[in-house]
Parts: C-alpha cells; structure tokens; sequence
C-alpha cells in the first residue's frame, strides 16, 4: 500500500487529526511528518504524548504491512518513549526503522528530529500480529 492510499485510508482518523503526514512506507522503513501546531501540551511545547502516537503509527503501519500477507493485524503491545529536547515550532519528522520482522512480533526503533535535525524522541514500539476470523 503507498504513502497516498494509507493517508486517504487515515482520513478522519486521530492520525489525519494530528496532521500526521505519511511519506514513505514499506515494513522496514516508514517515514512521516507531523506540525507542531495543534499537537502542543499546555506550556505551548510539543506534547510527548504526540511524539508517541507518531512513533507508534508508524510502527503500526509498518507492522500490518508485514503481517497482511500472513492474513494477520497488527495490534500494539509495547511503547518505550525517550523525549530528548523539547521543540516549540515547526514540524518533526519521524523514521521507523524494523528491528525484528517476525511471525508473531515486530519491533520498531523510532527516531524523531525537529526541523533543525535534533533528536527530540527515541521510542521503541513492538506490536503483535494476531489473525483475525473473517467476519
């Protein structure tokens, strides 16, 4: 599935609601963008709990695309999220890298930058891939 589809496919989603741009995407590489704006906590820097819905879609994204030709889903089961520095403006760009591709389990580093190329987050995510009965 390209980048164009899954970003039409998250329309109206929390994704499309984060402004959460999908630009590459293949189960061992995912990148995408996400603003600043609108996705700030209180003390007008970026939420780190939006740093962790990036890493995590991502993540996500990457593990269905491997697990789809197995007839399975990916489900998430595990985040580790380091927030590095803060940023106020913007946007951050998020790489998803595949560690483990497995039957049963992947595994995925994320690495956030701002638009200067600092490390704001590392996360680490790992999601299980279960087969869902047709319905």
């Amino acid at each position: 599935m390209s980048a164009i589809e899954i970003n039409e496919q998250f329309k109206g989603t929390l994704t499309d609601r984060m402004g959460i741009e999908i630009l590459e995407t293949t189960a061992q590489r995912l990148v995408a963008t996400m603003p600043v704006k609108g996705n700030e906590q209180p003390f007008g820097l970026l939420h780190g709990g939006a740093s962790c819905v990036l890493a995590e879609t991502l993540a996500s994204i990457g593990s269905a695309l491997h697990g789809a030709p197995m007839g399975k889903v990916a489900v998430g089961v595990d985040i580790n999220a380091t927030h590095h520095r803060a940023t106020r403006d913007g946007a951050v760009t998020a790489v998803a890298t595949a560690i483990y591709l497995g039957r049963t389990t992947t595994t995925y580093d994320v690495v956030i930058t701002d638009d200067r190329d600092k490390r704001i987050c590392t996360a680490r995510i790992t999601c299980q891939l279960i087969s869902v009965p047709p319905s």
